[in-house]
């Protein structure tokens, strides 16, 4: 199996560490690295070489017969492969249909850990929690950094400066991670999300959690909603936007557009100097000012659309991406072979291409 550096603009992490390594050289594998990877990690090739790995000097696309990364191969690189390799990493299907229809002609078969399913027996193999864990810390050191206010409370001889007040909307793993770390740095905090289970959960943590006149959902992950049902809900939390002097915005679906829950009225009854943070930038953002990668003013103020936050953090988002990978790699290796067992509701659920064919319904018809 192979661990390539990852070529794709600003990705810092590496989908394997020597830790990792020997986990899979335990099992059997043989692991070539290719020299570098985990520069951006603080980890260097003689860490993979102590641990098992050989370290090579090319890509390892077109002689292992698994590669293990972070994001996607780009769609020449994947021509490389051959017939019956295997690639396991992040692929959302909808936005790489050129890489699905190579993977496809190469007869590659392909695990994508978007498509994981949310079930208890893959926690331990569930990247996108605990990237989006690192997603929501980072992004309130973003804002915090953004803020030209403290965010705690301060008593002094020249007087008492208040706290901020921070909104976070979605109170999933990135939401939860956020209202945590914001409560830490001392602000004042509130969160919302439509789903109900999520009010206790925001209240251990000590934030307030807003309770709105709406049919609330009874499911673990949030589900699509009508856009009668945002309409309705951008009418009620436009009060608490405007009171906050930071929103951040974590609410996603998989694979759907994100829902917009910022409009640009909103915004502009906002304080000057405020901040928002939109970790849904990427999927079309929950804020209608935000742009992916780009700080954009709206009058006095600041809307930062999230690029991929994890990889400003390498060493932890790495340490935890490489073990989620490991753990889905090891449950497909027995004897030192890798045999995945595509009639497993895990193993098969995360199959995006094999033999020939698309897997995943909904990417075969886009497709």
């Amino acid at each position: 199996m192979g661990i390539p550096a990852e070529s794709r603009p600003a990705e810092r992490r590496v989908a394997a560490l020597p830790e990792t390594v020997a986990l899979l050289t335990g099992a059997g594998l043989a692991v070539d690295v290719q020299s570098g990877a985990g520069r951006h990690a603080h980890v260097p090739d003689a860490a993979y070489q102590a641990a098992g790995a050989t370290v090579v000097p090319d890509h390892p696309a077109g002689a292992a017969e698994v590669l293990l990364s972070v994001q996607p191969l780009d769609p020449e690189r994947a021509r490389l492969l051959r017939e019956g390799d295997i690639t396991i990493g992040f692929l959302p299907p909808a936005a790489e249909l050129d890489l699905v229809r190579v993977l496809v002609e190469r007869g590659v078969t392909s695990f994508s850990l978007d498509l994981l399913p949310r079930v208890t027996r893959a926690q331990g193999m569930d990247a996108l929690s605990s990237q989006a864990l690192v997603a929501g810390y980072r992004a309130v050191l973003v804002a915090a950094e953004r803020l030209p206010r403290f965010l705690p409370m301060f008593t002094t001889a020249a007087g008492t400066v208040p706290p901020a007040k921070v909104l976070v909307l979605g109170a999933g793993v990135a939401g939860l991670q956020a209202i945590a770390t914001a409560r830490r740095l001392g602000a004042v905090v509130e969160a919302y999300d439509v789903r109900a289970a999520a009010a206790e959960e925001v209240r251990s943590l000590g934030a307030r959690f807003l309770e709105l006149s709406l049919e609330t959902q009874s499911g673990v992950y949030a589900a699509e909603q009508s856009e009668d049902f945002l309409e309705r809900q951008r009418e009620l939390i436009a009060e608490r936007v405007a009171a906050s002097d930071v929103v951040i915005c974590t609410a996603a679906v998989p694979g759907r557009r994100a829902p917009v829950l910022v409009t640009h009225d909103m915004l502009k009854a906002m304080a000057p100097g405020s901040v928002v943070v939109d970790l849904a930038a990427e999927s079309g953002g929950n804020c209608a000012a935000s742009a992916p990668g780009e700080d954009v003013r709206v009058g006095e103020v600041l809307v930062h659309g999230a690029l991929n936050l994890p990889s400003s953090l390498p060493v932890h988002a790495s340490r935890l991406y490489a073990r989620n990978a490991a753990n889905l790699l090891l449950a497909m290796t027995e004897d030192g072979v890798v045999r995945p067992d595509l009639d497993d509701e895990v193993i098969g659920g995360c199959c995006l291409t094999h033999a020939g064919r698309v897997r995943h319904g909904p990417t075969g018809e886009l497709l």
